[in-house]
């Protein structure tokens, strides 16, 4: 016989326990103490089976009726109802355990495991990414939810503000912490990243980095002489335009790569974008490969004398953090400063060595000595065998040629600055009339 609401309302303790049927296996049970609870019957694989419905009156007849139904559907397709709330609440509790964030925190963590020294500022840039147009859309989605869709949405509005290099990083870092959660996360058994790129907006045609040419440098170096800001910063940027390497070699320099005895700066092999991408193809260690050398000219030298005078006990990088002694100054510093002098899209760290490369072609030095000085790969040289070692020599006296240059240009004298090589003894370019050049430095180069 059924139950009414006024016999559920009206079962009272006796004093032990009883039961109150309903129909279809539901049942009213009443405590000793008056405590009542909804319970299902059923029979599964042979043997009766009681699965609890929640206490009453937080569960009403109705309410528990229709739970009873539910169970029974499971039961008509198959399934063990109590099995299936099991397996629910327990996927309720990954999802809620595993949120895109959660997944995200651990993927990096992981991550950071692998990466060399020198690396890590990848890590910075993924949580800032992630954090500005990822995190705030997905961050407290579950893992198992997102779909491609999802992805593609936020692919789509970092494409539409035309940062197509943050969407194609995005791309790849989304494929490659799906990867994780798959062999992490329990039941996650596809990637929505996969194939993402197929749909990707094109690039737009790559805009060369600004630079200068050398009629411009004489207003750059008194404006970079009188410049207002911290004195690092300042030496900072004199040593790329003196001796050409990119701002993140310079941002990662130790006191300890620097020889001054000997006029050399070694950086090390994972720290140079163009032997990490050598790393990568060849799988090689770090180790394997030579480090890269830049030789100083004096004027180089004197910068980091100066650079070196102000390092600090705590201080781990040649140009430190201005609130954190312990670590190197931020990617933004050293561009920061150009815009701030008024260098507003017309410079950046990156122009200055298209602008150092630009002189000394036009200048008319060798290709092969330039590109070992900026640490560019030679594009012909199939067999990758480019060591970044090479025309050591004979790259400091073009460097130093270089900064004596850099001097003439800022005491006004452009002409002599940008006189040409013009003479050529066994294919070997000479500096031609106008420019100075002490005997040894011309020995060396008639040498070469």
């Amino acid at each position: 016989m059924a139950l009414s609401d006024a016999a559920v309302r009206q079962a009272k303790p006796t004093g032990k326990d009883y039961t109150l049927g309903d129909i279809d296996g539901l049942s009213l049970a009443v405590t000793a103490s008056g405590g009542r609870s909804w319970h299902f019957r059923y029979c599964w694989n042979g043997k009766q089976k009681r699965m609890s419905m929640g206490t009453y009156p937080e569960v009403s007849l109705r309410e528990a009726r229709s739970l009873r139904d539910e169970a029974r559907k499971l039961l008509a397709q198959g399934v063990n109802p109590q099995a299936h709330r099991r397996h629910t609440r327990e996927a309720d509790r990954l999802a809620e355990e595993n949120t895109f964030k959660s997944t995200f925190d651990h993927w990096v963590e992981h991550r950071s495991l692998s990466l060399k020294e020198g690396r890590q500022s990848t890590l910075s840039q993924i949580r800032r990414i992630f954090g500005k147009d990822v995190l705030p859309t997905l961050g407290l989605c579950s893992i198992g939810d997102i779909r491609r869709p999802d992805l593609l949405a936020v692919l789509a509005r970092i494409e539409q503000r035309g940062a197509f290099t943050t969407a194609e990083k995005c791309r790849t870092w989304f494929n490659q912490l799906f990867r994780f959660a798959m062999v992490k996360v329990p039941a996650l058994e596809q990637n929505p990243a996969s194939d993402l790129d197929v749909v990707a907006m094109p690039k737009p045609s790559v805009v060369h980095q600004p630079f200068l040419r050398m009629a411009e440098l004489p207003a750059l170096l008194h404006t970079l002489r009188d410049y207002g800001g911290m004195e690092q910063t300042r030496l900072g940027i004199r040593l790329l335009l003196l001796t050409g390497v990119r701002t993140g070699e310079l941002r990662w320099a130790t006191p300890a790569q620097f020889d001054l005895e000997r006029g050399l700066w070694t950086i090390p092999s994972e720290v140079v974008k163009q032997l990490q991408l050598k790393m990568r193809k060849k799988r090689r260690r770090a180790q394997d490969i030579p480090p890269y050398i830049v030789p100083l000219s004096t004027q180089a030298m004197e910068v980091v004398r100066q650079l070196l005078k102000r390092v600090r006990p705590a201080q781990r990088h040649l140009l430190a953090h201005r609130s954190n002694l312990g670590q190197r100054i931020s990617e933004n510093t050293l561009n920061g400063a150009l815009r701030r002098m008024g260098y507003v899209d017309q410079l950046t760290g990156h122009g200055i060595r298209a602008t150092l490369s630009t002189a000394l072609h036009e200048i008319g030095y060798p290709k092969p000595w330039i590109d070992a000085q900026l640490s560019h790969a030679d594009p012909d040289k199939t067999s990758s065998t480019y060591n970044h070692a090479e025309y050591v020599e004979l790259r400091r006296h073009m460097m130093q040629d270089w900064a004596n240059r850099l001097d003439l240009l800022e005491r006004g004298n452009l002409k002599a600055a940008s006189t040409r090589l013009i003479i050529r003894l066994e294919g070997v370019p000479q500096l031609g009339e106008g420019v100075e050049l002490n005997p040894a430095v011309a020995l060396a180069v008639q040498a070469g």
